[in-house]
């Protein structure tokens, strides 16, 4: 595993977010409607507010209105803080069960890329297009991914492709552009009916 993930702006939250596979995780499920930094600092701003440690039974057995003042902060984990308490608790309760709390047990149990990844999309807040990219980030960043993790990792830029922090925002402009195409390919399709 690399020493750090350098997705935010904060050294220990890229320290965490490299020696914690729930964090990580947790990271990953947050970035959503939020800047990439911001999801990935969340999982270590948590970890300070819970008393210094990221325990998966422990976030989905807490009580839910206490997880949403955690996570409303100030400064708040998300750009939607209640919505994303219930998805982290969620995810933390399916990890805790089927997992045993083991985060890591997701891929370092999978005997390969698609199983991997079935397991990924099965996880609460994990979608098709996560659970690819989640792929991507353990075979690329972490070097810890089961055979054939490949065919079921993205085959599109994303935070998985991101070795330094300078590249975000490279990251972000082809995100942009990407999106701009398939509104224009969308009016000029809905035009031509």
């Amino acid at each position: 595993m690399p020493d750090v993930l350098p997705w935010t702006y904060s050294d220990d939250a890229n320290r965490l977010l490299a020696a914690s596979p729930l964090a990580l995780m947790i990271g990953m499920l947050l970035d959503q409607q939020v800047k990439m930094e911001m999801a990935f600092n969340s999982p270590h701003l948590l970890q300070e507010r819970l008393g210094g440690s990221l325990d998966a039974s422990d976030i989905a057995s807490r009580d839910s209105a206490e997880m949403e003042a955690i996570f409303r902060g100030p400064p708040a984990l998300h750009r939607f803080p209640n919505a994303m308490a219930k998805r982290t608790q969620a995810l933390c309760g399916a990890l805790a069960e089927h997992y045993g709390g083991d985060a890591s047990a997701v891929w370092r149990t999978a005997d390969d890329g698609k199983e991997l990844l079935r397991r990924l999309k099965k996880l609460p807040g994990f979608g098709v297009a996560k659970s690819r990219i989640f792929v991507g980030i353990v075979g690329k960043r972490l070097g810890e991914a089961p055979p054939g993790w490949e065919e079921a990792a993205a085959d599109w830029p994303s935070i998985a492709d991101i070795a330094e922090f300078e590249q975000i925002e490279d990251l972000r402009q082809h995100k942009a552009r990407m999106k701009a195409e398939a509104i224009k390919a969308k009016k000029a399709r809905s035009k031509g009916s």
